[in-house]
Formats: structure tokens, C-alpha cells, sequence
């Protein structure tokens, strides 16, 4: 099958929900592991997969409020992950490894966005440790669990085109810039998509990376009243400025689960998606963050940013 940087015409669109994406379809007998499956995206993610009588794996770094979240949903299970702490990863990976499970899909939807200047780990940068690294290890240390078929599914954003990876200062060590740094997690969590698509395809695992859309969730925590009023984003009163051009979290987590699940993938991979569709190019100058840009989907800039986490994480499950 083609398997190109341009849309298919699933016949979906940007106000599909994930159940409409999921409707005829039985998940029965298989195994999801969503991280931040509690919240936001995630929240959605899970309730529609476990409606399709999927069973699912909730990643969440405070197990009280993931309880109180989706605690009730029949066949989710609820696992302590902090994406910023590699031994709470290896825990996680090493736990549903020890117990013989099998994932046949994994949402990587966990994240955090425009978060003040933090240190994790060795000193990394937050929002690229979180966002990208401590995926990136997740899936390697799961890589053995992966069934024939499976699919990774990694959340990235419109946001990867305020930055490429920044080759030079990947970790903002000369001068923080909370946009830049999370433009670029965005841009690393499509790369990623490209190359562990190239490394699995022999195995019939498939990746893919997304978009979801513009939606009001936990994830804009970190920004404050002022600078979302100043972007055009909310008005005087906290509300949305364009509640027109937003989605609901229902249709915001479709175009992950539809990469997750869609038949309309078959024998493809390393795409970026958006609107339950894969997604065109971006065009030149264009300001409107539609497409995808070239960076972020570029074969050799992913196999440099797999060399590059695998360094600093220690962890590749393809190394010879």
C-alpha cells in the first residue's frame, strides 16, 4: 500500500469523536497501554477504547485522582508512571513484562505544555524529557511485550512547527524558552513516530504520530489567565475566545484512537495524522500550524534523534 505524507479521505473529519471513529469495530481480547489515560485526551482515549471492549493499561503519574477519574470504566487497570523518572519507567515496563502481558496497542497521550523552566533527571529539560525521553524509553523497555501487528501511537502537536530539534542545545541549557521547548518535545514525539516505524515494520509493529486539535484540557495548566488572553486564546473572563474553532475532548481524542485502530492503516506507518486523516505537508510560510513540516517527519533527523535518546537514556531495544 502507498504509504505517503498525504491524506487518504477516510471519510472522517475534525468533529469525529473517537466512538464514531471505533463504531462496528471489537476490541476484545486486546491489550492498550494509555499513558495520562486519566485526563484530558487520555480520559477520552480510554473510555472509548474500553467501550469497544478493549483492555487498557492507564499510565498515571497520582494514582488518587486516576482512580477518581476512571476508576469505575470495566477492564482499566491503573499503574504508577512519572515519565520524568526513568525508574519509575523501567518499574512500569518491568512490572507488565514480569506478569506475561501482551500490548497490542500503546497511546503515548501523557505531556506536559509551556511548563516554567525545569530540571528532571541528569538536568534534562523538562518538556523534552517527559514528552519525548521518557516515551522513547517506555516503549524500548515494553518493545519485547509488543504483539505482531501492534501499533504505537504517539501524541505530538501543531506545535512541532515552532522548533526543529535543536542539535545545538537540545536541553536549553543557554537560555530557556518555554515555547521553543515544547515545539521541539512535539517535533521529537513525530520523529520518533518515523524511525521506530522503520526499526518495527519487519515485525508488523506500526507507528504513527498526531495532532489532535485545538482543545481546552489540563494541558494548558501551566499558562497563565494573562498570556492565554494575550495569545487570543480566552477572554477577560477565562472563557474560550473562539469556542467555534475548538473541539471537545471527544473529538479531540478521535484522531488518536483512529490511528490506534483504523483498518484504514494497514501497512502503513511513520505517518503524521491529523483530523482522522494522515496529513498533508505544511506549505511554506504558512502561519495556520496545518500539515506537517518537514523537520518532523525527515528519516535522518529521526535516526539522529533515536542515537541521541538512547544515549542519554541508556536504553535501545535495537542495539546490536
Amino acid at each position: 500500500m502507498l504509504n505517503t505524507q498525504s491524506p487518504i479521505r477516510s471519510g472522517f473529519g475534525p468533529r469525529t469523536t473517537a466512538q464514531e471513529v471505533l463504531k462496528g469495530q471489537d476490541l476484545s481480547g486486546k491489550t492498550a497501554i494509555v499513558t495520562g489515560g486519566h485526563s484530558g485526551l487520555g480520559l477520552e482515549t480510554t473510555r472509548a477504547l474500553a467501550s469497544a471492549g478493549a483492555r487498557i493499561v492507564v499510565g498515571a503519574r497520582s494514582l488518587v485522582p486516576a482512580r477518581e477519574a476512571i476508576g469505575q470504566i470495566k477492564g482499566v487497570e491503573i499503574w504508577e508512571l512519572d515519565l520524568s523518572d526513568l525508574s519509575s519507567v523501567r518499574r512500569f515496563a518491568e512490572t507488565f513484562l514480569d506478569l506475561g502481558r501482551r500490548a497490542d496497542i500503546i497511546i503515548n497521550s501523557a505531556g506536559v505544555m509551556a511548563c516554567p523552566e525545569t530540571r528532571v533527571g541528569p538536568g534534562w529539560e523538562a518538556q523534552f524529557a517527559t514528552n519525548h525521553l521518557g516515551h522513547y524509553a517506555l516503549v524500548n523497555l515494553l518493545w519485547p511485550a509488543l504483539v505482531e501487528g501492534a501499533r504505537v501511537v504517539s501524541v505530538s502537536s501543531a506545535g512541532h512547527h515552532y522548533s526543529a530539534i535543536r542539535w545545538d542545545d537540545v536541553q536549553f541549557d543557554h537560555g530557556y524558552d518555554k515555547w521553543l521547548a515544547y515545539g521541539q518535545s512535539k517535533t521529537a514525539n513525530a520523529l520518533f513516530a518515523v524511525h521506530l516505524d522503520a526499526m518495527g515494520r519487519s515485525r508488523g509493529v506500526r507507528a504513527f504520530s498526531l495532532h489532535p486539535g485545538s482543545i481546552m484540557t489540563p494541558l494548558q495548566r501551566h499558562i497563565p489567565l494573562e498570556e492565554m488572553i494575550a495569545l487570543g486564546w480566552a477572554d477577560e473572563a477565562g472563557n474560550p475566545a473562539h469556542p467555534e474553532a475548538l473541539k471537545t475532548p471527544e473529538q479531540g481524542a478521535a484522531t488518536q484512537v483512529w490511528a490506534a485502530t483504523s483498518p484504514q492503516l494497514t501497512g502503513m506507518g511513520g505517518l503524521y495524522c491529523e483530523d482522522c486523516d494522515i496529513a498533508g505537508m505544511a506549505v511554506g510560510d504558512d502561519n495556520s500550524l496545518v500539515g506537517v513540516r518537514a523537520h518532523a517527519i525527515d528519516p535522518d533527523q529521526a535516526r539522529r534523534l533515536w542515537a541521541l535518546s538512547a544515549e542519554l537514556t541508556g536504553i535501545n531495544a535495537f542495539s546490536a
